[in-house]
């Protein structure tokens, strides 16, 4: 059987996703292109070799429209000839169109292909594609769970309810992400992976002053006292300070076989090992990172003391910590460059934002093994193992 490595990857500085975001005069098709274009170009790869350019992105909808991933092919300058698609997974949409890019790859489908993605909250905002006063789920769905299913932070919040995680502990773990980034920043370590634009170098939501007493005034950002009423064991417990914010980015990455690296001169960073996804409680929605991460250590053959390096969407910090307390992970290798609460959580671009600051933090630290996860909407989650190169 083929193998399926990762041979370059980029991605944008994330940028708010508001008006005044640094990143918000651009449409999202060129942020795309902008890393469609760096790709190739440190690579060195000719992008007519590219068999298929798979792209995640979110809110389908107005700018984001009609298989965005095309068109940022078309604008990157690629040949016409090089396809592309744009897939939808939620907030796993791009980690999932790397399963898609190494799986065609492994099968003999493809020899070199892109996986990417892409969100522009800041001119696209969440829910854009869902029109106000329409039911996205259906009677099936509504029958189904006749209570109603919930927004995501009302998750984070019966999330931290069930596991006892504490306002103290969110707001810690906060914190810690956003000393990593801006230590990452400061040490170099993600210009490997960084693709300035327009004079954007850093990510913009990164605090370096950020403390555990800043966060501890912040007020709960879900408070709604209907769902106090049916949920009386929230706490109100999240916050802006403790979830990821809503910003702007793109981010790709190249994958071919170990042979095609070699035939084209390509250094490998990385090799995709094994993928599992897995369905979870459309309720808590956001616990799936559990049981995917078991999934994927079985489908490995590996425990997680084989683990060296872990990436876990920080979503929320409830998420995170409920994980860690499940799984037994050391917190020390988790996010080591800092999570989606300090850089950022473009929808789309995140999985592979998550996999390019992953691989490069495996190339820096010399690790072997490495585990990227992600909870996504609708109770979804990705989960899948790297090895060192």
């Amino acid at each position: 059987m083929r193998d399926a490595v990762i041979v370059e990857a980029v991605r944008t500085p994330i940028g708010k996703g508001r008006p005044n975001g640094a990143l918000a005069h651009v449409h999202p098709v060129e942020l795309l292109a902008h890393t469609l274009r760096t790709l190739v170009e440190r690579s060195g790869v000719d992008p007519a070799l590219i068999d298929d350019v798979i792209g995640g992105t979110v809110d389908q909808v107005g700018e984001q429209a009609m298989n965005t991933t095309r068109y940022a092919v078309l604008s990157a300058g690629f040949p016409e000839s090089v396809p592309a698609t744009t897939v939808d997974r939620q907030c796993g949409s791009s980690q999932q169109a790397v399963h898609f890019a190494a799986q065609g790859v492994i099968s003999g489908a493809y020899d070199l292909v892109v996986a990417c993605g892409v969100e522009s909250m800041s001119r696209v905002p969440m829910w854009s594609n869902v029109p106000e006063g329409k039911d996205p789920f259906g009677p099936g769905v509504a029958a189904r769970h006749p209570g109603g299913l919930v927004p995501q932070g009302i998750s984070a919040e019966l999330i931290a309810a069930k596991w006892s995680v504490s306002r103290e502990r969110m707001d810690a773990f906060a914190v810690e992400s956003h000393r990593r980034a801006a230590a990452a920043w400061e040490g170099g370590l993600f210009d490997a992976e960084a693709a300035p634009l327009d004079g954007v170098t850093r990510d913009e939501c990164v605090r370096p002053d950020s403390s555990t007493e800043v966060l501890a005034g912040l007020r709960s950002a879900y408070y709604d006292p209907g769902f106090g009423e049916r949920f009386p064991q929230i706490d109100w417990n999240v916050t802006a300070g403790n979830a990821s914010p809503v910003n702007d980015g793109a981010s790709a990455v190249l994958i071919t076989s170990g042979e095609t690296a070699a035939r084209l001169g390509l250094r490998p960073l990385a090799r995709l090992h094994s993928f599992a996804v897995t369905g979870s409680d459309p309720l808590l929605m956001l616990t799936g990172v559990v049981p995917a991460t078991e999934k994927v250590l079985r489908r490995a053959s590996l425990t997680l003391d084989d683990i060296d390096l872990f990436e876990v969407n920080e979503a929320f910090s409830s998420v995170v910590l409920a994980w860690q307390q499940e799984t037994g992970a050391d917190l020390a290798k988790v996010n080591v460059h800092g999570g989606a609460i300090a850089i950022g959580h473009p929808l789309g671009a995140s999985g592979t934002r998550l996999t390019t600051t992953l691989v490069h933090a495996m190339r820096e630290r010399g690790a072997r093994y490495a585990l990227q996860t992600m909870c996504e909407a609708g109770g979804l989650a990705n989960a899948m193992v790297l090895e060192g190169l």
